[in-house]
């Protein structure tokens, strides 16, 4: 053992489970930033990390044994291949919580900061949460300036003041209480909202009415930098749509809105979309016809909702 470090039963425990759908450069590169991190807070925590493979092939096998002995608490490897995000992120807890004190959760395609571990366990400390979270931060490396001169980072951002206790947590960027998990049984991911999404946002919000308390910082922010074949303005609006119809799904499921106010909602972000370019000239600012059309399609998504439209994720 490192001198400096104190053995595990005297530091607190965290098992990190990642769910991986054909991203396997993606997952290296995640899995060699969270070493970088678990190495920085190796004196305040020991840490172990749960790879859920939701390939039907399995592919992501090769990179969990990359990594087999980089963790201190090992990696522990588990197939799911039903192309369902809330069967393997239901798979990932119940794998992850009985191994260590807390549970952290990440996407496959995200890169965290050295000081990620850290700052979780310090938003921790200063909180008595028993859950952390902080937001996913797009980036785009491979796209046209127009994709970052205009706010297309800012759709589906969840943000909240610095330390502010909130009401849900980004499954892409979070940790909670593993004894919270083993008291609650029933809080897990809807399977029905595996393949449409909004199963976070739906989780949580039950986790939190549970009791569970959640608190925000942005110093645990991570990156998702986007892939070229993401950075065009087709998937843009894309997926615009899928957040709005998302929107629509988390809404309605942890009712806070009714069908009627949705539909509001919808025509009310088709306008905003529409007049954003006239005002924007009328400002004397450029136009931004492109993020214009994407809260249009915000618009679009919410509709479809209302119609009783389900668009899936992908």
């Amino acid at each position: 053992m490192p001198a400096g470090r104190a053995p595990a039963g005297e530091r607190t425990s965290i098992a990190l489970y990642v769910c991986t759908h054909r991203r396997n450069d993606e997952l290296r590169r995640l899995l060699a930033s969270v070493e970088r991190a678990a190495d920085e807070a190796s004196g305040q925590a020991a840490l172990g990390v749960v790879i859920v493979d939701d390939n039907p092939d399995g592919r992501a096998q090769l990179v969990a044994q990359e990594f087999g002995s980089a963790f201190e608490l090992g990696l522990t490897y588990r197939h799911s291949g039903r192309q369902n995000i809330s069967i393997a992120r239901n798979l990932g807890l119940e794998t992850a919580h009985p191994l260590g004190d807390w549970v952290a959760m990440l996407d496959d395609d995200v890169v965290v900061g050295t000081d990620w571990v850290i700052e979780h366990l310090e938003l921790q400390r200063r909180t008595g949460a028993d859950a952390t979270t902080g937001p996913l931060l797009l980036t785009f490396p491979h796209g046209p300036a127009w994709l970052t001169e205009q706010p297309f980072a800012d759709i589906g951002l969840h943000d909240a003041g610095e330390d502010e206790q909130v009401d849900e947590c980004q499954t892409g960027n979070s940790m909670l209480r593993s004894s919270f998990l083993a008291e609650h049984p029933e809080i897990r991911f809807e399977e029905a909202l595996g393949v449409i999404g909004g199963e976070d946002m739906v989780f949580y919000h039950a986790a939190v009415k549970a009791g569970l308390r959640a608190f925000y910082s942005r110093r645990v922010a991570v990156e998702e930098p986007e892939p070229e074949e993401r950075s065009t303005l087709r998937y843009q609006l894309s997926r615009a749509r899928w957040m709005g119809n998302t929107e629509y799904v988390t809404n309605t499921r942890n009712g806070l809105a009714t069908r009627k106010l949705m539909a509001f909602r919808a025509a009310k972000r088709m306008v905003k979309g529409a007049l954003r370019p006239i005002a924007r000239l009328a400002n004397g600012q450029r136009p931004q016809f492109r993020y214009g059309l994407s809260v249009m399609s915000e618009g679009i998504g919410l509709f479809a909702g209302v119609a009783g439209v389900e668009l899936h994720h992908r």
